[in-house]
């Protein structure tokens, strides 16, 4: 091997030799692909799962702690501002000290942090504890991907990325399911606590398990003016995009951020161009098969991320759901995911990464395209073909991107190609909410006061109007106390088909943002580097 995919793969007791495939099978757990699988598996989990289990848990935080509406959105904020600024550097926290040590203390600090966000009595107190969520949530995630990597062989590679792929599916999409039964039926603090039990079995398991795998000519030192230029650039950024559906995409301070944003990026460039180990070197994107992997990540979370952020309203302010009959409503999406990914990753691996991910985003652009057509009245049914299309469009760009993404990329490297898989996925998440929520209040603005004239409904005055559209853009119809039945449920009619004509629309742009992936899709190809982990252990 050449001294770029040399790896060594070290445990507690000793030091394997350079090259793994010149060694020993390992015996018994330690080091074994698909053991290493479940550990990493059941941490990930955890930061999956916390992406959608607290939204359900909310409401009954705000009432508990008496937080104002805009503290809650901390909640959410907080974890998602410091797990997207982290993640790259993150991974090259991996590249440098390895990925076994690193993902354990991702995974004792993501569990003790989020022991101290059930122990919390003040909002400000929860709200910390999920920035320390958000730093050691990214800790675990590229470490994660960095061990299979380093672990499976390449033609075992895709394979063991479909089942990575369908735990995050499956955690993500069951968030809302388990945080419903978890606040209807014990409290909101249990949302939490329950990652102490699963951060614990993770730990035991990867102290038992998990080998350390580094490359030969791992990062010695770190860039630390290029993490201060990224971090930067990634908070303004991120940071734009949370404010803007507040501030407005024509506000002052929104620009602010999002040119702070350009030239932070810029002079990260330029500076990655002089230092002598840089925090990426930029030479990762001369590969157009990794360059296209990242760009499609960001659109793929931006049609599915945002998209999905309307069906939770659907479901629950249109069709008038509990959190619990809404999570079930989208199994048939999480169940395609679950079904699908380790379909996707065979199919990867006979076909290589082009025609399914060009596939993948094809039928997601359909499913798309469905959703736009759903009615205040649609049936379950209906509904159940659309998410399920989703899922299975979902599922080969989750594997296959990540696959050409880390494949693509050196093995000393890999930390930091997690770094960028995860961090264009948030970076996609957070354009989809932010983009199509600005279309949805557009439409929204733009139809309701016709609709609300047009049913005959008491002309409102400009501030009673601003008010009804921003209940309106989440499917609420704004209905006052004390109004009489009739009135109320004419209302309710116009909210709801407002909301309905403002989903279709951002529906459509998703739509249309996942067919321009399908042509992102047909640049991708198989890693170049897959081979460089094959074989530590036995499959």
């Amino acid at each position: 091997m050449t001294s770029q995919t040399t790896i060594s793969a070290a445990g507690p007791g000793g030091t394997a030799p350079a090259d793994p495939s010149d060694g020993p099978p390992a015996k018994g757990l330690r080091g074994h692909p698909w053991f290493t699988l479940i550990t990493v598996a059941v941490g990930v989990m955890m930061v999956a799962l916390d992406g959608t289990i607290v939204a359900i848990a909310n409401p009954a935080i705000a009432s508990d702690l008496g937080a104002t509406f805009a503290q809650v959105q901390w909640i959410t904020n907080a974890y998602f501002l410091a797990l997207a600024v982290s993640l790259i550097t993150a991974g090259k926290l991996g590249d440098r000290f390895g990925h076994r040590q690193t993902f354990l203390i991702g995974v004792v600090g993501f569990a003790a942090a989020s022991g101290a966000i059930g122990l919390s009595d003040s909002i400000a107190f929860v709200v910390t504890f999920r920035v320390f969520q958000g730093l050691f949530g990214a800790l675990l995630m590229p470490a994660a991907l960095g061990l299979l990597r380093a672990t499976f062989p390449a033609e075992k590679l895709n394979m063991a990325i479909g089942l990575w792929g369908m735990v995050i599916g499956a955690s993500t999409a069951g968030g809302p399911i388990l945080g419903g039964v978890l606040v209807e039926h014990v409290n909101w603090q249990s949302v939490f606590f329950i990652n102490v039990p699963v951060g614990a079995l993770a730990l035991v398991l990867g102290v038992l398990i998990l080998l350390d795998h580094r490359a030969e000519n791992a990062p010695r030192s770190f860039d630390l003016l290029g993490i201060a230029f990224l971090s930067g650039a990634m908070f303004s950024l991120v940071w734009a995009l949370i404010k803007a559906p507040t501030w407005g995409w024509g506000d002052g301070l929104t620009w602010t951020f999002i040119v702070a944003s350009v030239v932070l990026f810029a002079a990260f460039a330029f500076w990655e161009t002089k230092v002598g180990e840089p925090l990426i070197p930029l030479g990762l994107f001369r590969s157009v098969p990794l360059s296209a992997g990242v760009v499609l990540m960001v659109l793929m979370a931006i049609a599915f991320m945002g998209g999905l952020f309307f069906v939770t309203f659907y479901l629950q302010n249109v069709h008038g759901m509990s959190p619990i009959d809404a999570g079930l409503h989208l199994l048939p999406l999480t169940g395609m995911m679950i079904v699908g990914s380790p379909l996707a990753g065979a199919a990867i691996t006979k076909l290589g990464p082009r025609i399914p991910l060009a596939g993948g985003m094809a039928a997601t652009a359909i499913a798309m395209y469905g959703m736009s057509t759903l009615e205040t009245d649609t049936g379950s049914g209906v509904m159940s073909i659309w998410f399920a299309l989703l899922g299975f469009g979902l599922a080969p760009v989750m594997v296959g991107a990540t696959e050409v993404i880390v494949g693509n990329a050196p093995m000393e490297l890999s930390g930091v190609a997690g770094g960028l898989q995860q961090a264009a996925m948030q970076i996609g998440g957070s354009l989809g909410t932010a983009v199509l929520g600005g279309v949805m209040a557009s439409k929204v603005d733009s139809d309701l006061p016709g609709n609300w004239t047009g049913a005959g409904l008491p002309e409102l005055t400009p501030a009673q109007l601003d008010q009804a559209s921003e209940a309106v853009q989440v499917g609420v119809a704004p209905v006052a106390k004390g109004t009489p039945e009739a009135v109320a449920a004419k209302i309710a009619d116009v909210a709801h088909d407002t909301f309905i004509s403002g989903m279709s629309l951002a529906s459509l742009v998703a739509a249309g943002v996942a067919v321009v992936a399908v042509f992102v899709a047909l640049l991708t190809k198989r890693g170049a580097n897959a081979e460089a982990g094959a074989g530590v252990g036995h499959i």
